[in-house]
């Protein structure tokens, strides 16, 4: 089993079930170890590393490994564990997988992930390993019939996010690669408490894997920077370029190999999400920038960025950003475009796991790029990444929402290769606003259902920050 370090959500989405609520017209501008510590590690490294989509690989062994401490004496062993990984992943590439064993690694990583979002909570691991005994009670005479019963199995669960992935349709996830050269990063603390960044996973014959790059590699710099001490999001998007591009990437082999400097042409699949323009108020000297974000893939952030820069020189002094019809993406990219809009210490989102009294906060690290009037414009269809920018901008006084109740998707996908090159997507986890509100199955009601004169939103934003600073 591979797991995909990443959190998204992908259409299509099931409809939507909403308390009933008046309908009402809206009118705006016109214009989305063991496996169980291996999931338990994956869960975290959502909050505290860049998480993206495409065909990355990681083994429990390698995650196993890269969560130790390392200490003077785990050093010298450290250069046998590369060798001793760099042998079984071998060993791994070549394996050939049986129609039953490709069912019982799904059957698998659903027993260790898998959290159970319904009401009524009727999954349990008793019934789940009842299930495998039904599977598994006979032979499995071909791979589409394997793939057929994985299918009926995960449908068992009743979660509509939860599915399988045939081997072509994993491989178009690809267009979340975050990077462009297909690796997927990660930040490894040492004993001293500095932090390494290590190529968690590639994209088989890819990129970064055709030119060298290997898993459990340190990148040290990227076109000369040096990246120590910066995140992997940071480096990510160092390492972006237009395609067919080159980055020279200088590397270290493991713990104890040699450092090279690596020549990687960028074959980027993701386009660009953003669209923007200035708009002038009619009657009055107001200069809105209007930006719309179609999806939150791996250049949202990155091409938000230039669009508001962009728009602050043209002279914006209020602005608009349109979610309406993003159905999210990827989710650590809306969780960095939220950052933008954010004072440093506020609260992006909660995530909380199988233990539903332990939540992990999200916060902005930085001042926020610009401090004008926000509106965020939402809809029916405004779900996942989205809804946690639209919740983190509102709940901390940033923005105000218009338009029309949003979808209401509060989960948290990972996705996971199987040995045959199809995948299963699996529900591990759930996000709450700033506020404690579980938007999922609810959604969020906008504050305004038709466009507001933007002295009513700055009113609104100003009552905001008061009842805020009143506690």
């Amino acid at each position: 089993m591979r797991l995909l370090h990443l959190h998204l959500s992908l259409p299509p989405l099931p409809p939507p079930h909403h308390p009933s609520v008046p309908k009402q017209k809206s009118t705006f501008i016109p214009t989305t170890q063991t496996n169980k510590d291996l999931l338990t590690t994956a869960f975290q490294a959502t909050i505290s590393v860049v998480l993206s989509a495409g065909l990355f690989f990681s083994t429990p062994s390698f995650v196993a490994a890269e969560s130790a401490t390392p200490s003077s004496t785990v050093e010298l062993n450290s250069c046998k564990e590369d060798d001793e990984l760099v042998e079984f992943l071998d060993k791994e590439e070549n394996q050939v997988v049986s129609n039953e064993g490709i069912v019982e690694e799904a059957w698998q990583i659903v027993k260790d992930s898998f959290i159970d979002s319904s009401p009524q909570q009727r999954w349990s691991p008793q019934s789940w390993l009842e299930k495998k005994e039904y599977i598994l009670s006979g032979p499995i005479p071909t791979r589409s019939k394997a793939h057929d019963i994985i299918r009926k199995m995960l449908a068992t669960l009743n979660d509509p996010y939860t599915r399988f992935l045939s081997p072509p349709e994993f491989s178009k996830m690809a267009r979340y690669d975050m990077t462009g050269i297909g690796i997927n990063l990660r930040e490894i603390p040492n004993a001293d408490g500095a932090v390494k960044l290590k190529v968690l996973g590639l994209i088989l014959d890819g990129p970064a894997h055709s030119a060298g790059l290997r898993q459990g590699d340190e990148i040290l710099a990227v076109n000369g920077t040096d990246v120590r001490g910066k995140s992997a999001f940071e480096v990510s998007s160092l390492i972006q370029g237009p395609s067919e591009t080159f980055v020279n990437i200088k590397i270290k082999h493991g713990n104890c190999g040699p450092e090279q400097s690596i020549n990687v042409q960028r074959q980027s699949v993701a386009k660009t999400p953003v669209f923007y323009r200035l708009e002038q108020v009619e009657n009055t000297s107001i200069s809105v920038g209007y930006v719309r974000l179609k999806e939150f893939n791996a250049l949202a952030r990155k091409d938000l960025v230039t669009a508001m820069e962009r728009l602050q020189d043209m002279g914006a002094s209020y602005y608009i950003l349109d979610l309406r019809d993003n159905r999210g993406g990827l989710v650590q990219a809306g969780i960095e475009v939220a950052k933008l809009f954010l004072d440093r210490g506020d609260k992006v989102t909660y995530t909380v796991g199988r233990d539903p009294l332990s939540e992990n906060s999200i916060v902005a690290e930085a001042s926020p790029l610009v401090t004008a009037p926000l509106i965020v414009l939402v809809n029916k269809n405004t779900a996942s990444a989205s809804e946690i920018v639209a919740t983190a901008l509102h709940d901390n006084c940033k923005a105000v929402l218009v338009g029309d109740r949003t979808y209401g998707k509060g989960l948290i996908q990972s996705v996971f290769e199987l040995h045959d090159g199809s995948g299963i997507v699996v529900t591990i986890g759930k996000y709450v606003t700033p506020k404690h509100f579980d938007i999922n199955g609810n959604g969020v009601e906008p504050d305004f259902w038709s466009f507001p004169a933007w002295d009513e939103v700055s009113k609104h934003l100003s009552s905001c920050h008061n009842k805020s600073a009143e506690g």
